[in-house]
């Protein structure tokens, strides 16, 4: 016999657990399912442990970065103690039992297990069967994809789990892949003493950003001594003896400790039910509307959709379902302005679209760039100052559609880029505003002034 409820989550990652919960405040009957961890990849492997620990390695990088004050060697301080420490707070900041009993507090029954669609509204917990009545709303989101390599399957390799819960650093390590998760870690381990060597099978690292950002970052990590092969991809992998041999397509063998894995992510839609409910097993994401509906009484959230792995894309997306499903006004999904930050040092922040993408996009385009340490606020602060802010603007109409900003607090100048892109603030609006002296923000303005 089945349980009829009003609303049954799959997942409850960031976005789900978001819904579950704000649907249980308002009043609905919501079983909320999940057979991980409640909170998802974020708070325990993702955004939070890997930018606590990117923090104590800038603050290695920036005493080394004091003539006179402090060297390499005097500031080395085991692996263990700072992984230790992440471990420690992630766990009272983010526990599981806490996730479980805050949905619950708020009218949610939760069930530990791995849900699978049977049909519109209908939802198995192994023998378990849930109908809802209103809406089934997926957020089973992404799991680290391992690119079948030969010899890769049955080695220890790391994903980014593997990492964050390393409990010390590897003497060196090799990193496949040179994307957003790939290039942070890898900046940190070098950071704590491992000698690190990236593998990108494209023609330059962090490609889904402007050629500028590639070529500053390449520069950046090869000063601090991390090597990088790009266009080459990987033929084969061995581990033997504690070692890992990547073997190149091009025939060059490279060596180390440890060997990360940071190739994209993925879907598992043919582990849930997809085709019962009209959705394809084998597609890449799960497509939805405006409103996040992806079918009959089925609605879908987060990373599952494929409109960018971030939590506050999954927060943004969860919003608008909840308040589809509540029958509440409020506008529909709009991705023009997607903002992203990759937390390397320099960290960078991009919203929008690329000069490659207006440019394909048929616009007539103006670019504008700035450096970073040109700036008075660079100038000031010295090492450590790499870093540009570029402008892409749509000539016709005289607004921006796209912007980077990199270099110290990129992510933070990001802010008024994405809402001058979003909001489609003339260009000579922003020309003429006040910008604070002396702030890293102001490079905006220099980078308006170099629109052409």
């Amino acid at each position: 016999m089945a349980e009829r409820v009003d609303v049954v989550v799959a997942g409850l990652g960031v976005a789900g657990e978001e819904v579950a919960g704000k649907l249980a405040e308002a009043g609905l009957s919501v079983i909320g399912i999940e057979g991980r961890l409640v909170g998802g990849e974020c708070p325990y492997y993702g955004c939070v442990p890997s930018k606590m620990m990117i923090r104590a390695a800038n603050l290695l990088a920036e005493g080394r970065r004091i003539p006179g004050m402090a060297g390499a060697c005097e500031i080395s301080p085991s692996w263990e103690p700072v992984a230790t420490r992440i471990r420690d707070e992630a766990t009272d900041n983010w526990d599981d039992k806490v996730a479980v009993d805050r949905f619950t507090g708020k009218g949610g029954r939760f069930v530990r297990g791995w849900a699978k669609l049977d049909g519109p509204g209908r939802v198995l917990v192994g023998d378990d069967v849930f109908e809802a009545t209103r809406a089934v709303v997926i957020g089973t989101g992404t799991s680290p994809a391992i690119p079948p390599i030969e010899g890769l399957s049955g080695t220890p390799y790391w994903s980014n789990r593997e990492a964050v819960a390393a409990t010390q650093a590897p003497e060196s390590l090799l990193v496949l892949g040179g994307g957003a998760i790939g290039l942070e870690l890898a900046q940190a381990f070098s950071r704590f003493g491992s000698a690190v060597t990236i593998v990108e099978a494209l023609d330059r690292i962090a490609a889904a950003e402007e050629p500028e950002t590639s070529a500053m970052l390449a520069k950046a990590l090869g000063a601090e001594g991390i090597q990088i092969s790009t266009g080459n991809g990987v033929k084969a992998v061995s581990y033997d003896d504690g070692r890992f041999t990547l073997t190149l397509n091009d025939g060059q063998t490279l060596s180390g400790e440890k060997l990360l894995v940071a190739t994209g992510r993925k879907t598992e839609l043919g582990n849930i039910g997809a085709e019962t409910v009209g959705l394809n097993p084998k597609a890449r994401f799960i497509e939805v509307d405006g409103r996040m509906r992806a079918g009959e009484k089925l609605w879908a959230v987060g990373d599952v959709t494929g409109k960018g792995a971030f939590t506050h894309m999954a927060m943004y997306q969860a919003g608008i379902a909840i308040r589809d499903i509540l029958g509440q006004e409020g506008p529909p999904a709009d991705y023009r302005t997607v903002p992203r930050v990759t937390f390397t040092d320099p960290e960078v922040g991009s919203a929008g679209i690329t000069e490659a993408q207006a440019r394909e996009r048929g616009l007539t385009v103006q670019t504008g760039i700035s450096q970073t340490s040109s700036s008075a606020r660079g100038w000031i602060h010295k090492a450590g100052n790499e870093g540009f802010i570029k402008l892409v603007a749509d000539a016709d109409r005289g607004v921006l559609v796209g912007a980077t900003a990199s270099g110290p607090a990129g992510g933070e100048v990001l802010g008024a880029l994405t809402v001058a892109i979003h909001g489609e603030v003339p260009v000579e609006k922003l020309r003429h505003m006040i910008y604070a002296y002396p702030t890293f923000h102001r490079g905006i303005e220099d980078a308006l002034r170099d629109l052409k």
